[in-house]
């Protein structure tokens, strides 16, 4: 890739970390607008591909399809450096606020001047349903498989919804829809992929749980040492991204481990949410206030705040970078090939439910819906970028 189409996605990725507001699904259509409408750099079958394939494997589903994009871009070089700009920012700010926790609690106005950026989020999960429902929802089966997952999404509220149901959608296109499997591609498949590399991924994963199974039974080792650890372990079981890390992380980390009191819990995830980019980087606050709340100083709770956020991140990125370089050779498998009109199908399903379950707390408040519809009408009809909307909802929410 050319130097200024490398320097036009990095600035593209600068823009989607700024506005990320809103969680998975709202980033979802910002990926959309970013990457596919804006810059081209997939299309929105690959994007919806590469969403759902990040969907089945644990670890935090945005920054693994903004990794799955920059490696498909770029490379392995463009991924991390990609993946070190999302985190960072708000993995920063975090970890500043976990230093600072005394003055967490006078956010008031900060809250208010915040106050219309989730109908701005809602709008933009609008605009991403949307278009991908045009394009992904053209037959029969994809209405079906689509209305199923709005509905699992709705009635069970559980993470393990996400992956099964990506995986159980999968399957019902592939058994209706592919013909008799070509098992000489398969067979292509698995001579093409790099032994020494798939010794190197698992190696380094499961070297990592080892060690977290040592340092988990024994005391000696320091409190940065099992806060990797911790972290680590927690990035290699969650699935459903944020909404699943929190809860964990406050029986973890506040009700068992006591390294951290509720109400510093609490106040810095209600800090998060005003913030764009990665739930995940909420572990940094953790990783650092557990530092300090341990009598380390300064530099140890910067320490803190990197080593939770790095263990966090770490399975699933390493899984995500390892399975993208030869999802193009996976996909000519006749099942799997077959098996992607239903999985893009329970992802627009997905993001259904998102806006509905996040459009219930609005309720009746007439300036947030017409805020919302607002976003929705100016991504659609017009080339205006998200972050003027953003700016537009903080200087509306500072001057009301």
């Amino acid at each position: 890739m050319s130097s200024k189409k490398q320097f036009l996605f990095i600035r593209n990725v600068i823009l989607f970390t700024f506005t990320a507001f809103g969680g998975a699904q709202a980033h979802l259509a910002l990926l959309l607008k970013y990457f596919v409408k804006d810059a081209r750099c997939i299309t929105e079958e690959e994007l919806l591909e590469l969403n759902a394939l990040a969907q089945v494997l644990p670890g935090p589903a945005s920054t693994q399809t903004l990794v799955g994009i920059a490696y498909k871009v770029g490379g392995l070089k463009l991924s991390l450096i990609t993946f070190l700009i999302w985190i960072f920012p708000s993995a920063a700010i975090m970890t500043f606020a976990a230093i600072s926790f005394a003055k967490i609690d006078h956010k008031e106005k900060f809250v208010q001047i915040l106050e219309y950026i989730q109908p701005i989020a809602l709008g933009i999960v609008a605009f991403g349903a949307y278009n991908l429902s045009r394009r992904v929802l053209v037959s029969q089966l994809s209405i079906f498989l689509a209305i199923s997952a709005v509905i699992a999404t709705l009635v069970l509220r559980n993470a393990y919804v996400f992956p099964m149901a990506i995986l159980i959608g999968g399957m019902i296109s592939s058994a209706l829809d592919a013909p008799k499997e070509e098992s000489e591609i398969r067979v292509k498949l698995f001579s093409n992929i790099n032994r020494k590399k798939l010794v190197y991924f698992v190696g380094v994963l499961l070297f990592l749980a080892l060690l977290g199974a040592v340092i988990n039974r024994t005391s000696p080792f320091s409190l940065p040492i099992r806060l990797f650890e911790n972290f680590y372990r927690n990035g290699i079981f969650i699935f459903g991204g944020g909404q699943v890390l929190v809860p964990l992380m406050f029986t973890e980390f506040v009700q068992m481990k006591h390294y951290l009191h509720s109400s510093g819990f609490l106040s810095g995830f209600a800090l998060q949410q005003a913030l764009p980019g990665p739930t995940f980087s909420f572990t940094s606050y953790v990783g650092a206030l557990s530092m300090r709340n341990f009598g380390y100083g300064v530099t140890g709770q910067i320490l803190g705040g990197i080593v939770a956020v790095l263990g966090i991140n770490l399975p699933g990125l390493i899984l995500v970078l390892f399975i993208v370089p030869f999802w193009e050779d996976l996909k000519k498998i006749t099942r799997i090939k077959y098996s992607l009109s239903g999985i893009n199908a329970v992802s627009v399903g997905f993001i259904i439910a998102a806006f509905i379950l996040l459009v219930k707390p609005i309720g009746l408040d007439y300036i947030a819906i017409a805020v919302l519809i607002t976003t929705f009408l100016i991504l659609n009809f017009t080339k205006i970028s998200p972050p003027f909307i953003v700016l537009g909802g903080i200087l509306l929410g500072y001057f009301l």
